[in-house]
């Protein structure tokens, strides 16, 4: 029988599909505002009323507050607006690697180079 592909599952990967969409639809509509700068502003300055005002779960506030970027995937956060909030944060796509496998920043990025992942 054929896998499914909602049923692999690769460490630090979360599947984003309509149930995760719309359990991070608040939560990802208030990464995508920090498109803006006068968003990122309001934010820094009141990061909970900014949650507040895009209705987060608690758990997604919770996960705010950390800067648990593995509990936003868990909570519906698709990896493309949350990079915004991780740019907050002066993270890059390497370090969400990292966190994502459980390397370190510098690990992850030589394992990209040994798998022939070019420069990062």
């Amino acid at each position: 029988m054929a896998s499914n592909y909602s049923d692999r599952q690769f460490q630090g990967t979360y599947l984003f599909d309509g149930k995760m969409a719309k359990k991070g639809y608040g939560l990802n509509k208030m990464c995508f505002s920090f498109n803006d700068q006068a968003a990122r502003d309001e934010f820094n300055a009141d990061p909970e009323a900014y949650c507040e005002k895009f209705k987060l779960t608690e758990a997604q506030k919770e996960a705010i507050r950390n800067k648990d970027v593995i509990g936003l995937l868990r909570e519906g956060g698709s990896i493309y607006y949350l990079a915004k909030f991780t740019g907050l944060l002066k993270l890059n796509m390497q370090d969400i690697g990292g966190l994502q496998t459980g390397m370190s920043t510098d690990e992850f990025k030589a394992m990209l180079e040994k798998n022939g992942r070019g420069e990062v």
